[in-house]
């Protein structure tokens, strides 16, 4: 069976969707390995009406590899440590209050980012699970960061593109959610969360297209002033993103979204999040190995 496969930014390998698809039921090894291509072509893949529960997501998840650990905690205990929650609704089942430390935290989602760019291993691929949407609002923003290498327009802050791929950033959680929500990590914290190294730009295993490898966890590049380091990164970060190389999605109940975060960076748009409910259940598929 070939996948029914519509195109979601026209004329380009960016950003599809498949349709006829139930993620609830067991797929033969032909079709993952088809869905598997998909991610990897066209980085962002959307599959609408998936009425799956966590084990369901789990199991089609652990397809793709091995799957990141999160502690999340419901009612004391630890439980689908594969699932990360994000959510504005507290464990008593109501929204949050926007000055709740969990609210504060989500509020750095909608900086552009890659998951986990923050880990000595990065993440591969990310799926989310819409179990709840608000009406409007809260769309999720994909920049394509392959197309934004490969249209790099000759040299951004006089840095031409052949200097880039030598280049090593320092990646921080700490650091970009100081950017939105001030210093919210315990020192506790900060003892497990140090910053970690990566590279500018990352070549994918399976398509060997190179991307540029930045976003809102990407504080300084080694060896350069720290100014002048600020600067490129603030310049890679408006150019990745102009609108030509984004696709940005609406959700919809029961929608699932895939992307692959060796191709795309994202971010969360804002919503009426004291009105209305948001809960995303993600899996992530854990990286390959260091970038650096």
């Amino acid at each position: 069976m070939e996948l029914d496969i519509k195109p979601l930014m026209p004329g380009m390998d960016f950003a599809v969707e498949i349709k006829n698809i139930d993620l609830s039921q067991s797929l033969d090894n032909v079709i993952f390995e088809e869905i598997r291509q998909a991610v990897f072509s066209y980085a962002v893949v959307v599959i609408r009406g998936q009425s799956i529960n966590d084990e369901q997501q789990i199991s089609f998840s652990e397809r793709f590899g091995e799957l990141e650990k999160s502690l999340v905690k419901i009612d004391g205990e630890i439980k689908f440590p594969q699932i990360y929650i994000t959510t504005n609704v507290g464990k008593d089942d109501k929204i949050l209050p926007r000055d709740h430390a969990s609210a504060k935290y989500h509020r750095g989602n909608s900086l552009w980012h890659s998951d986990s760019s923050f880990k000595p291993i990065p993440a591969n691929i990310s799926i989310l699970s819409g179990r709840e949407v608000p009406p409007f609002g809260g769309e999720t923003e994909f920049a394509d960061v392959r197309y934004a290498y490969d249209s790099w327009p000759g040299s951004i802050s006089g840095v031409e593109k052949c200097e880039l791929d030598d280049l090593i950033c320092e990646h921080s959680i700490t650091f970009s959610r100081q950017l939105v929500v001030g210093d919210i990590f315990s020192e506790e914290d900060k003892k497990s969360i140090k910053p970690v190294r990566q590279a500018l730009i990352r070549k994918h295993p399976e398509t060997g297209r190179k991307a540029l490898y930045v976003g809102s966890h990407c504080h300084f590049i080694e060896g350069w002033e720290y100014p002048r380091s600020r600067a490129l990164i603030a310049e890679l970060t408006s150019w990745m993103t102009r609108p030509e190389f984004v696709y940005a999605h609406k959700w919809r109940p029961l929608d699932l979204v895939m992307w692959d975060n060796r191709s795309v960076v994202h971010r969360g748009n804002p919503w009426p999040d004291e009105d209305y409910r948001r809960v995303m259940h993600r899996t992530t598929v854990a990286g390959d190995g260091p970038t650096v």
